[in-house]
């Protein structure tokens, strides 16, 4: 027997049997269709509680923490010194886990030609969530390449790869695609 417990502003909501699991759709495997008379029944006695989110409504929703997908992060280097250590912080992003006010921190200082360097992704905040990788920019073109593989806290199983481009002044752009495995 499964259980599971969403707390939702304070409200305990638990499910318990996978009946219910299946009815409810907390095993979140996608929409299930009850296939037994008892299975409809024990779905159509199911009072929705003020507060909570239903099956029904929650699939509807977007994921707030998706696995996979596309990059999309712009970031501002204002408070780089051109330094090793120096660091760009992180404006927008489309992924949950890159928070705004993040910080690039870069290993090594850029040469005369481009900037080749390990670079740690740190987020504000408790805790040890930082992701490792690598940039590597171009001066000439004003473009580059980042990589990220793993990390640790809710970065341990992180990647991704990301085109760098410049959008002016202080301002970067990272497009690319990322992934957290293995899904859980």
């Amino acid at each position: 027997m499964k259980f599971a417990i969403v707390l939702t502003k304070g409200v305990v909501f638990g499910c318990v049997g996978a009946g219910l699991l299946a009815a409810a759709g907390c095993a979140n495997d996608g929409p299930v269709v009850p296939t037994s008379p008892s299975a409809s029944s024990a779905v159509a006695g199911l009072t929705p509680t003020p507060g909570i989110q239903t099956a029904s409504a929650q699939s509807a929703a977007p994921s707030v923490a998706a696995r996979s997908g596309e990059l999309h992060v712009t970031k501002d280097c204002i408070e780089n010194t051109g330094q090793a250590g120096s660091f760009c912080r992180i404006t927008s992003s489309n992924v949950e886990a890159i928070e705004v006010g993040s910080r690039i921190i870069y290993a090594v200082a850029p040469g005369a030609t481009a900037l080749d360097s390990d670079i740690v992704l740190d987020i504000p905040g408790p805790g040890n969530n930082k992701a490792f990788g690598h940039c590597r920019l171009e001066f000439e073109t004003l473009s580059g390449l980042c990589t990220f593989s793993g990390g640790t806290g809710k970065f341990t199983h992180f990647k991704a790869t990301a085109k760098v481009s410049h959008l002016g002044a202080t301002n970067w752009a990272w497009n690319g695609t990322y992934s957290f495995s293995p899904r859980d």
